[in-house]
């Protein structure tokens, strides 16, 4: 047996909804080797293996994990390449992600700071190709260490290796399980950017007559925003955003126009638009709507984030998620998708 492995432990204290039954196995891995050591112990045992981070975008079925559970607590932070106008630094797979953006920020480096008060780990970022305000793990990875569970070995993956799109990658496509991502290595900029990347934060500036525009400036003024509009899972039971905005053709887009001519949509390539699923999800009454069904709630100043205010089981959660992606369908004729990870 792993050293210090737990059995039938609750799958609710690794996602931040809070939800899941119990997996069978359970254990921490703080080095490379430990990773190696639970990849080795579950095809020995013919059982599956799922590792997690901090479990801000997963949410566990109530029928539990027959399998062994690793929660990726590896640390690390090198500096391996520096010139005139540009740093790359290797972080362990297991550092805290706002931790992460808060360290580079003080050290004055652009890339990463608009991803700041997102929960989770280093590793779970290219997962998910975690994104926001402009910004996303794409943009600034430059190559990622992983134990490759085919391969039976390490190997390091690049950023064109991994199939990046909107909040997606090939770890959560065919590949998704295969590879046990113990480092991420980021390439951050010396010098600020020459347009601000999102139109929210510069009308937060704007707004607040902050001429700054050093990296420090930029995170404090997204966190301000992210608070004003997101709750905390540490305090309020959730996953973050749902649903993924929605990406339609022009000629979708035009269909929708016509009767919901307020509609707000981003071009995002040729014959490409993208949609606000919050938009959506708001213009369909679900806005800060408590569902006395389920025990799930959207919070009251964000209705793309569902909430977990007393619900038993994650079964409410799939019924309650459900009942908003049929409304929408219904209006829209938009079918919406989640964004967390259903498990396993």
């Amino acid at each position: 047996m792993l050293m210090d492995m737990q059995e039938n432990v609750s799958l609710s204290g690794y996602s931040t909804m809070r939800l899941g039954g119990k997996s069978d196995y359970f254990v921490e891995a703080r080095t490379k080797e430990d990773l190696v050591a639970a990849a080795e112990w579950a095809d020995e045992h013919a059982v599956p293996l799922r590792v997690i981070g901090g479990g801000s975008n997963i949410i566990w079925r109530d029928e539990g994990f027959k399998g062994l559970l690793v929660a990726n607590k590896i640390p690390g932070f090198e500096k391996i390449n520096e010139d005139h106008i540009s740093v790359t630094y290797t972080f362990g797979a297991g550092e805290n992600w706002d931790e992460t953006v808060r360290k580079t920020a003080e050290m004055g480096l652009y890339g990463i700071e608009c991803l700041s008060a997102i929960p989770g780990t280093v590793g779970a970022t290219p997962v998910q190709n975690v994104g926001a305000y402009g910004q996303d793990i794409s943009q600034t990875m430059v190559s990622l260490e992983a134990y490759d569970c085919v391969e039976k070995k390490f190997v390091t993956l690049h950023g064109g290796d991994c199939d990046f799109g909107y909040r997606t990658s090939r770890f959560k496509g065919a590949d998704n399980g295969r590879f046990l991502i113990s480092s991420v290595a980021l390439k951050l900029q010396k010098n600020p950017p020459a347009a601000l990347w999102s139109n929210s934060l510069k009308d937060y500036l704007e707004t607040h007559n902050i001429t700054e525009r050093d990296p420090m400036t930029f995170r404090n003024a997204i966190i301000a925003i992210r608070a004003a509009k997101l709750p905390d899972p540490a305090v309020v039971a959730n996953t973050g955003s749902f649903f993924a905005n929605p990406i339609i053709s022009d000629a979708e887009l035009a269909r929708i126009w016509v009767n919901f001519p307020d509609m707000p949509a981003w071009e995002v390539g040729k014959d490409s638009q993208k949609l606000s699923a919050g938009w959506m999800i708001e213009a369909a009454g679900f806005k800060g709507y408590s569902d006395p069904e389920t025990g799930m709630a959207t919070w009251k100043n964000h209705a793309l984030v569902i909430v977990n205010e007393h619900a038993e089981s994650t079964g409410d959660l799939m019924k309650f998620q459900q009942k908003i992606k049929d409304k929408v369908e219904e209006l829209f004729g938009v079918r919406l998708e989640q964004e967390p990870e259903l498990l396993p």
